[in-house]
C-alpha cells in the first residue's frame, strides 16, 4: 500500500470514529432525563461532527457511522452509568490521538482537532453529574468492607466448620447483620459531618453495596457441597469484583487502576489467608467438631 493509501485510510478510520460519536452523543443526549447532561452531549456531538466533517474535506468521501459501536456504547452508558460509557469512549479516543503528530504533517486542521479533543471536549466531559459517581465513596466503603470482613470470617468459617451449609447461614447472618451496622455508621457520620441531606442515601449506597457483595460471596456454598471448592470459588469471586469495580472507579473518575486493584485484592486475600489460620487453630485448640 502506498503513502497516498495508507493515509486515506487513516483519515477514513478517523472521519467514521467522529461520525459514529456524533451519533452516540445524540442518542444518549435523547434518552438521559436530566437537562444539564442532555445539553453537555449534545455540544459534545456537535464537535464530533465538526471534527468528522474536516476529516471529510481531505477524503472527499461520505462515511457511515460503525453501528456496532453506537450499540455497545449506548448499552454500556444504559447500565454503568453515562459517565462511565462516555470516559471509555474517550480513553479510545485518546491512543487515537497518539497519531495525530505524524497526520499534521500531511494534514495541518490535525492539530486543531487535537487541540479540541483533549481540552474542549473533556472540559464538557468534567460537566456531567450522575448521583452514584456523587456518592461513590458510600459504595467504596460498602463494598470494601464487605470483602476484607467477609472474605475473612468464611475463610475462617471453612476450617473451623468444614460443613458447607452452615457456613452459609453464619455467613449471611454475620454479613447481612454488619451490612445494616455499616449503613448505620455511615449515616451517623455524615450527620456528624453537617451533610444531613445526604446521610440517608449515603446509607443506603453503603448498605446496599455490603448486601450485594454478601450475597455473591456466600452463594457458592449454597451451591457446592465440598466448603475448599466453595472458598476457592468465593476467593475467585471476590478478585472479580475487585477488578470490575476498581475498573469501573479508574474509568469514571480518572483514577490509578493497577495500584487501587493491586491494594484492595492484596488486602482482601490476606486476611482471608490470616482467617483461614485462625479457624484452623480455633478448631485445634478448641476441638470443634460439626
Amino acid at each position: 500500500m502506498s503513502t497516498g493509501d495508507a493515509l486515506q485510510a487513516q483519515l477514513l478510520e478517523y472521519q467514521q470514529n467522529e461520525i459514529t460519536e456524533y451519533h452516540i452523543y445524540t442518542r444518549l443526549a435523547r434518552r438521559i432525563r436530566d437537562q444539564g447532561n442532555s445539553d453537555t452531549l449534545k455540544r459534545i456531538a456537535e464537535e464530533e461532527k465538526k471534527h468528522a466533517g474536516i476529516w471529510q474535506t481531505y477524503t472527499t468521501l461520505e462515511i457511515r457511522p460503525s453501528r456496532w459501536k453506537i450499540f455497545f456504547y449506548t448499552v454500556i452508558s444504559r447500565i454503568l452509568g453515562l459517565t462511565f460509557g462516555v470516559k471509555l469512549m474517550e480513553k479510545g479516543e485518546e491512543r487515537a490521538q497518539i497519531n495525530y503528530d505524524r497526520l499534521s504533517e500531511f494534514v495541518p486542521r490535525a492539530r486543531e482537532i487535537e487541540s479540541e479533543e483533549e481540552h474542549h471536549e473533556q472540559e464538557l466531559i468534567e460537566m456531567l453529574r450522575e448521583e452514584r459517581l456523587e456518592y461513590v465513596g458510600s459504595i467504596v466503603l460498602g463494598l470494601n468492607d464487605a470483602l476484607v470482613e467477609l472474605t475473612g470470617a468464611l475463610a475462617g468459617l471453612t476450617f473451623a466448620l468444614q460443613n458447607a451449609y452452615l457456613i452459609a447461614v453464619a455467613g449471611l447472618i454475620t454479613g447481612i447483620a454488619a451490612s445494616f451496622s455499616m449503613a448505620a455508621s455511615e449515616y451517623l457520620s455524615m450527620k456528624s459531618e453537617g451533610e444531613s441531606q445526604r446521610a440517608l442515601k449515603a446509607a443506603l449506597y453503603t448498605g446496599a453495596a455490603y448486601i450485594v457483595t454478601v450475597i455473591l460471596l456466600v452463594m457458592p456454598y449454597l451451591v457446592l457441597a465440598n466448603y475448599f471448592v466453595s472458598l476457592a470459588v468465593t476467593l475467585g469471586i471476590a478478585v472479580l469484583i475487585i477488578l470490575f469495580f476498581n475498573y469501573y472507579v479508574s474509568v469514571a473518575q480518572d483514577l490509578d487502576f493497577k495500584s487501587r486493584f493491586l491494594e484492595m485484592a492484596g488486602l482482601s486475600l490476606g486476611i482471608a489467608a490470616f482467617s483461614f489460620g485462625i479457624g484452623y487453630l480455633v478448631r485445634i485448640f478448641l476441638g470443634v467438631e460439626v
